[in-house]
């Protein structure tokens, strides 16, 4: 049987960091594999490919923004019944939840290849990476119900407060990715459509172990879709996660404008943003982490209406963020400039050179203020722990605001250099939202609840 772990009892800080931990161990794992990619692409393809790559990740996020919306909006319901031990209508609210998660797959599927071109046309793609670029997405859009169907499990397992299942899932994606992009991309030769597909398929098994996982779970195990589609659920569990839908696809259209301007720059920016991007990941593996902790942990003492202990958890979280950001930041500054090397090849080794130069200089920006990204993650989870999804989605209008201003109007004023302060100004934007929209969310709560 699936272990689960309820958090309404015990230490927070012990709570929070062993439920953090695994999903730590994971996310590192993810990430290996979404560098052994990048790696593969830009040293056995070259710039092109890597800018290829980079050039579709905005909208390949876009994507899975709103997979993952999907997904974590409709577990936040699970882990507050679970919290509230009203295990009758959890069983009927994941039967609904699958039914409904289906639903939306065809949606997105419909949506993404109806956007692919449109969207690369509207972002001046230069016309030799074009057609990579296309390849590359349209194969990783055509495994959208796989992703989404990782996002769904994983997400309702952590709702139960098992983080080790996933863990377990992702370190066989990973492994199983790896091992097949030096095979397809190396060996048989099929460039980024090869990279593509590897990804699905670890992403095909990680999805295999969460189902089989949730099918041994003792309090859904008689579940299923035969307690049928509820509507009223539904429209809850869509009150929930639309706005964080919304919130996913304001973020992302920042993120396409900084796209659109930085391919204005040409393909040796292109190349230098995207290596650092693919290590943007490696910066917020912690921040997600514990996100996840504390959308779980707050989410089950809410249900549990025990302010206090959500008051001390999310706490602690902040300061384990801060002091976490603070250690990865400085590993950055002092190996960063080798890791990005490894992202970029060229038979120019002044297109190299220069690609690297841009790389690092973006990485120390981001890595000096990696504190405000992980209070950002820490606060959204907390909120949307708490079934407010809403504000989150108020601080992705000012993320959007913050990164289309700096990038469409810094570069005036300093230059070239603005483009770098695009992400930083969006996640302190986010931040002020956040932090006071939590703290005033809580006092409210606070006096319902007395």
């Amino acid at each position: 049987m699936t272990s689960t772990k309820n958090m309404t009892t015990g230490s927070p800080l012990k709570m929070i960091f062993s439920f953090a931990l695994p999903l730590m161990v994971g996310n590192v794992f993810q990430q290996l594999y979404t560098l052994v990619d990048s790696m593969v692409v830009g040293a056995k393809i070259g710039l092109d490919a890597l800018a290829a790559v980079g050039n579709g990740e905005w909208l390949n996020w876009l994507i899975l923004g709103m997979i993952q919306s999907i997904a974590q909006g409709f577990s936040i319901r699970i882990a507050q019944e679970f919290g509230a031990d009203d295990i009758k209508k959890l069983k009927k609210t994941y039967a609904t939840s699958l039914i409904l998660t289906a639903l939306c797959t065809v949606g997105i599927i419909c949506f993404a290849f109806a956007a692919l071109r449109p969207i690369l046309h509207m972002l001046q793609t230069p016309d030799k990476i074009f057609p990579i670029t296309v390849t590359y997405l349209s194969v990783l859009f055509a495994g959208i119900p796989i992703v989404m169907a990782y996002n769904f499990g994983a997400s309702v397992l952590r709702s139960f407060g098992d983080s080790r299942t996933p863990l377990k899932a992702m370190i066989a994606a990973s492994v199983c990715n790896i091992i097949l992009d030096l095979l397809f991309v190396i060996v048989f030769h099929w460039g980024v459509a090869g990279a593509a597909g590897a990804t699905l398929i670890g992403q095909a098994l990680s999805a295999l172990i969460c189902f089989l996982a949730l099918k041994k779970t003792e309090i859904i195990r008689t579940s299923g879709i035969k307690h049928g589609f509820n509507g009223a659920i539904a429209a809850d569990l869509l009150k929930l996660a639309m706005p964080f839908a919304f919130q996913n696809i304001i973020i992302s259209a920042g993120g396409l404008v900084v796209q659109f301007v930085i391919n204005g720059y040409g393909v040796i920016y292109m190349a230098g943003f995207t290596a650092t991007n693919k290590l943007y990941g490696i910066l917020e593996i912690a921040a997600i982490s514990y996100g996840f902790a504390l959308t779980t942990y707050v989410g089950q003492n809410y249900g549990a209406a025990d302010i206090k202990r959500i008051y001390k958890g999310v706490h602690i979280g902040a300061l384990m963020g801060i002091a976490t950001a603070a250690l990865i930041g400085a590993a950055m500054f002092f190996f960063g400039r080798h890791i990005v090397a490894a992202f970029i090849s060229s038979d120019d080794p002044q297109d190299e050179f220069a690609a690297i130069k841009i790389a690092f200089h973006y990485l120390r920006i981001m890595a000096a203020f990696l504190p405000v990204l992980y209070l950002l993650h820490i606060y959204r989870s907390s909120l949307q722990g708490l079934g407010d999804t809403i504000l989150p989605m108020v601080s992705g209008a000012a993320e959007l605001v913050m990164r289309v201003m700096t990038i469409l109007f810094l570069p005036k004023l300093i230059g070239s250099e603005g483009l770098y302060w695009a992400e930083v100004l969006a996640w302190a934007g986010a931040d002020v939202i956040l932090l006071s929209g939590y703290y005033i969310r809580m006092s409210h709560i606070g006096r319902l609840i007395n």
